[in-house]
């Protein structure tokens, strides 16, 4: 169930009903980060990528991911950063951090409890390579549920969103930068974010190719306008997925790799 908490501005002492957006898990669950009504909103001065994500627990499949951090308008001009439990602090557990990495939690591996070993004469399971694991969920992660977008966040949230609905569930912000767009990045993979008002151009496109060639990985392109006619051809040629994200939030394949990838099927 969506919370909505009060929220006081700092700055002109303004208070308002914030309720959280909510964000669809890739099992279909939607996820709202739950409100933190005891500590009081803090005015953004400073973004960071680290700043502008938090972990949070999918109610429906446990799932822990990162999500953006919830944030309001004020009128008076300020942009406030409302705090979020953590899923230690909704279940009495340890602090994040104190227990297995986030990334073992992610990993779709069980953990065993002490002494719950296999019993004597069963076979043993092997664990499904990340490959494997990745092709044997994608039956199963259900339709994407599309978030509005109004801002250039949004654009890279949505498509923070898609790459986690393609089953990469260790989206982060790219080492690289890209010469224009956000990049972000997972394992095998790269993808640019181009929120710009004008088509990306071939430049954009040979531009990310050459970064996933020199990390060793598979690419992707989300831009908000589309893309050029020598930007598509040379898409093809090299087999880049292209995709646009439209205002609804929906994320539109534009030529046969994309259609591919959307499908689970990348060839």
């Amino acid at each position: 169930m969506t919370e909505s908490v009060p929220v006081r501005c700092p700055a002109c002492r303004r208070e308002r009903l914030f309720t959280a957006p909510g964000y669809p898990c890739v099992c279909g669950t939607p996820v709202t980060p739950p409100l933190d009504p005891a500590v009081p909103p803090v005015p953004v001065t400073h973004r960071s990528w680290e700043d502008q994500w938090v972990t949070v627990r999918c109610p429906g499949c446990d799932r822990r991911s990162q999500w953006p951090r919830p944030e309001l308008g004020c009128a008076c001009g300020a942009v406030l950063r409302i705090a979020v439990r953590t899923p230690g602090q909704e279940t009495g557990a340890a602090e994040p951090g104190s227990g297995p990495p986030e990334e073992a939690l992610e990993s779709g591996a069980p953990e065993e409890a002490p002494g719950s070993g296999p019993r004597p004469g069963a076979p043993r399971q092997r664990a499904p390579e990340p490959e494997q694991g990745a092709r044997r969920a994608e039956p199963r992660r259900g339709v994407f549920r599309p978030v509005p977008v109004r801002t250039a966040r949004d654009a890279v949230t949505v498509a923070a969103l898609y790459l986690r609905w393609l089953g990469h569930d260790d989206v982060r912000r790219a080492d690289q930068r890209p010469p224009s767009g956000i990049g972000l990045a997972a394992r095998g993979m790269v993808a640019q974010v181009d929120p710009a008002a004008r088509p990306a151009s071939l430049r954009d496109v040979e531009c990310l190719w050459l970064t996933a060639m020199t990390e060793s990985a598979a690419c992707v392109y989300f831009a908000l306008s589309g893309y050029t006619a020598e930007a598509r051809a040379r898409a093809d040629g090299l087999g880049i997925p292209l995709f646009v994200l439209a205002p609804t939030g929906n994320v539109l394949p534009v030529n046969a790799p994309a259609r591919a990838l959307a499908s689970g099927d990348p060839g």
